[in-house]
Order: C-alpha cells, then structure tokens, then sequence
C-alpha cells in the first residue's frame, strides 16, 4: 500500500519517514555519481536525490530522459540534508509518470529569461506554474479574505445582486449587450443600483465582491473588460467620511490578513505589503487641482494627472492611499444617483481612494430623495421609465446611504508591484483578449 501524498513544505519534520510526493518534473542534473530532480507542488520543490549503487539504475535513465514539466509522482525516504532545498531530500524507490509533457515547451517554467505578456497569457496555463506567479494569486486569496473578514467585522451582509440585467447603472456606453431568449439584455458593469435597493429593503450594511463588466474601447494597463468588484453601501450614514472611514479600515484589515496568513508560507510579497496607517490622507478635488496648477478649471484627472498627485502626495505627506474628496458636480452628472451637496449643489459629496497615483475605489453619498433622483436622471438624460423597479424602492422609503466600488484586480496589482493589472487575474479579459 503506497504512503500518503506530502507537500514539499510537509516534509522537514518526517525525517527518516516513507513518503509520496507528487507534482511536476522541473530540472534533473547529474553529477557523477550523484543525480539531483527537482519535483514542484503547489508548496514548493522538493530535490529527489539519486546515487548510484543506491538508487535503481533504471531512475536514472527515467529522469534523464523524461520532458521537463511532465507530472510524477515519487516514493522514497526522507532524508535530511544541509546541502538540499530545504534542508531535507527524497531518497527514491520508486517513480511514476502520471502525464508527459510534449517538447518543446512553449513558455519557460523556471528559466531566467522572461516572456513578454502577450506570449505568458497565451500559454496562461504554463505561466500560471512559476512560482512568483503563483504568490500573486495567494495574495489575491488572502486579500479577499481579509476584504470579507473586515466586511463582516463591520455588520456587513455579503449578498449576490444579477449579473444580467435589462439596463445599466451608467448609461448604455459601457455595457456589453446579449441575447436573452426574446429580449435583450445587459452585462452588469456595476451593482449599484441594487445596492441601494437593499438599503431601501432594510438591509442597512451590504457587501459584493464578484465579476463586473466595461465594453470601454481601453486598452490601457489599467483596465480589464471583466474585473472583480468589491462594492460595499451602508444605510443611515450622516456624512461621506463616515463611509470613507469604513472603506480604510477595511482596506487596512486586509492588508495585515494578507501579511499575517502569507509570511508563514515563505510568500515572496507578503514582506513587501505596505504599513500604512488609518486616517488616510483626504485632499479635496479644488486642492487637487491647485496642485497641478490648474485651479478651478474642474477637468477631469487623467492618468498622468493621478499620477503627477501620488507622487507630489507621497513626497510631501508620506501618503500612499489617499482620498480625492469633493468632486464637482459638472464631472459626475452621469451618475445620477450621486448626492448633490446640500450647502453647494456644484459639488457632490463624492471620493476616489488612490493608491500611489492609481484608482482603486470610487463612491460617496447617494440621493435617497426621489424628487432630486429624478432631477438628476433629468441632468443625466437617463429616462426614468427604464429603471421603474430601481424607483419603486424610492417611493417608499430610502434612508440616507452611501458606499463605494473597489477594484480588486487593480489593488492586487498594486500591492505586488506588477507592471500591469492582467497579471493579477488568472485568465484576463480585455479589448483583444478573449481565450484561453
């Protein structure tokens, strides 16, 4: 009867124990009389040693004539050894090859020479074998975690809103259109509506995180076609620092749930996650602005703009996340269910969070009154008649509320330092990108 299957990282306390190990064929050497494989897990590699007149001849010739990346699994005796990866080795006694790999290769696994992004993401599947690859999507998984974990701690309800749906929260821009059975239909670009819907049902605390679609003509390495939002809306909230004030704690709770679940597995990111401390930094829009010597122009920041504020941010304040507060009403006249500011209807109580120049979450106050939610859809140019169930929650009682929508794609990217946010999902979707 074989032994139990181990990970790479089990093994250092099973000295002198018969163990299986299983994964794909990495490197073999040989050296006169002594041969090295490697064998990598989803935890690690694990050296499988052979010497002669100790191991069967016929390994040696296995190994050396096996494809690399080919799947194996070995049973041998655990051995500790200073001179191995990990301080310990696999002595074989027996070896199977569960699947061949075909040569060539059509992506490196652990070569030192890189591969442009097209070439990685049309062979994901090899790509996604490299370990500093993988520690991107352990991170994502712990991120996630710790966003649901500092949700929960804050009386949120996790709740899943359709994905398909008969109009837009943002206009008809931006949305993928399908067939569904005789009438047509929409890809959800963001739950906002039902978001609010759910405060209006008395929910009160609400939290998503799932896929969100944008049919926007970018391609930029910023943006993705299909991306996971984490939108969160709170109910009897008195002021847009209240829900700021959420969405930094909870931005905060999953960093250090990252870094707490990841340095045990010896994740290269997880010491690279930054140490910042709530309250971030809150500048106003108009400040904003005066910074980039344009004061009261009231254009929208573009990228180099964003840019140009993180690093002057980060220089004068130490800021890495910031808030961009106070929007001017004229640049959020597309999303009529923003609150327009009681003392100032030219702004809206509306905030960006960035992080170092980039993006991450956008949100605010929403109008709860159905009076001045049909004059915005009015400015918009929305037609009411299309968002009639949307309405109906208003007619009878909304309290004030507010909330946000946060890229989960665009803050594993940044948080790992990649170069573009493809890299952290697993199968992108953008412009050209459809497959694998």
């Amino acid at each position: 009867m074989s032994p139990p299957r181990r990970l790479a990282r089990e093994l250092a306390p099973l000295d002198g124990e018969t163990v299986r190990i299983g994964g794909h064929f990495e490197e073999y050497r040989a050296l006169g009389g002594v041969a090295f494989a490697l064998v990598r897990d989803g935890s690690g590699t694990t050296q499988v040693t052979l010497k002669k007149g100790v191991a069967d001849p016929a390994l040696f010739t296995l190994f050396n004539e096996l494809p690399r990346e080919s799947v194996v699994t070995v049973e041998g005796t655990v051995r500790r050894s200073e001179r191995a990866h990990r301080g310990i080795e696999l002595v074989p006694t027996a070896v199977e090859v569960l699947s061949r790999a075909e040569v060539p290769l059509p992506l490196g696994v652990v070569d030192k020479v890189g591969a442009e992004l097209d070439t990685r993401l049309d062979h994901r599947v090899i790509d996604l074998r490299k370990p500093a690859v993988r520690a991107i999507f352990e991170l994502r998984a712990a991120l996630a975690e710790g966003l649901r974990h500092g949700f929960r701690s804050r009386g949120f309800l996790e709740v899943d809103t359709p994905k398909l749906l008969r109009q837009g929260a943002e206009g008809g821009g931006t949305l993928f259109s399908v067939d569904y059975f005789e009438s047509p239909a929409f890809l959800a670009q963001s739950p906002q509506l039902y978001k609010q819907m759910l405060i209006g049902a008395g929910f009160e605390r609400v939290f998503e995180i799932a896929p969100a679609f944008r049919a926007e003509p970018s391609d930029t390495i910023r943006h993705l076609t299909e991306f996971s939002s984490v939108d969160g809306e709170m109910g009897f909230v008195a002021n847009a620092d209240e829900v700021r004030t959420a969405l930094e704690g909870i931005v905060l709770d999953a960093i250090q749930h990252a870094r707490t679940v990841l340095a045990p597995l010896g994740n290269s990111l997880a010491a690279a996650l930054p140490t910042a401390q709530a309250p971030f930094l809150r500048i106003s829009f108009d400040e904003c602005e005066g910074l980039l010597g344009r004061r009261g122009q009231h254009q929208d920041l573009g990228t180099e703009d964003e840019k140009r504020l993180g690093d002057l941010l980060e220089k004068e304040h130490g800021a890495a996340f910031y808030f961009i507060t106070d929007f001017p009403s004229s640049l959020k006249t597309a999303t009529f269910y923003a609150r327009r500011r009681d003392d100032d209807p030219a702004y809206v109580d509306y905030f960006d969070l960035e992080y170092r120049g980039m993006e991450l979450a956008s949100g605010g106050l929403r109008e709860h009154r159905i009076e001045r939610l049909l004059q915005n859809m009015q400015r918009a140019g929305v037609d009411p008649a299309g968002f009639s169930g949307y309405l109906e929650a208003f007619r009878f009682g909304v309290p004030p509320h507010g909330g946000w929508g946060f890229g989960l794609d665009r803050f594993v990217a940044c948080l790992a330092n990649l170069g573009n946010v493809r890299e952290a999902r697993l199968f992108p979707r953008d412009r050209y990108r459809l497959a694998p």
